[in-house]
């Protein structure tokens, strides 16, 4: 199943992650999983660049979905440029976006994925509503 990353949705982050020669597989091009860690890359430095810092004794985001559509294969040597974008803020969720391309060939993307991030008081081991800062950042 295909998932369409949506028309309406904000840029908000770009990131450039060097391929490096462990990500590839024996079949010579970067394993699928690396993706994960990839997109994972780019919305952990988000989180980071917005003063959203993981705090066990606090509140914070957390992946419930994550998927990825892969159309090209990566190859080391290569420079990943990651861009990430958010859309539908609920109560306690918003949607995160990431297209993946090379830096020597903008605007070819060779993977494109996504996750739901709900907000979650960790001591509570609970769902909690959007912070006001953290909705205002994530809306369109």
């Amino acid at each position: 199943m295909k998932i369409e990353i949506p028309e309406i949705k904000k840029k908000v982050h770009e990131l450039i992650i060097p391929i490096r020669w462990g990500d590839m597989d024996a079949m010579g091009h970067v394993n699928n999983t690396v993706y994960f860690r990839y997109l994972e890359t780019v919305r952990i430095d988000y989180f980071q660049s917005i003063g959203c810092e993981p705090n066990p004794k606090g509140q914070g985001p957390v992946i419930v979905n994550a998927f990825c559509n892969f159309y090209k294969q990566l190859e080391y040597p290569g420079d990943v440029l990651a861009k990430m974008y958010v859309s539908d803020p609920g109560r306690t969720t918003f949607e995160s976006w990431c297209t993946l391309e090379l830096v020597t060939q903008p605007g070819v993307i060779y993977a494109a994925g996504g996750a739901t991030t709900i907000w979650v008081d960790f001591p509570m081991q609970k769902a909690v509503s959007l912070p006001d800062n953290i909705r205002a950042l994530v809306s369109p």
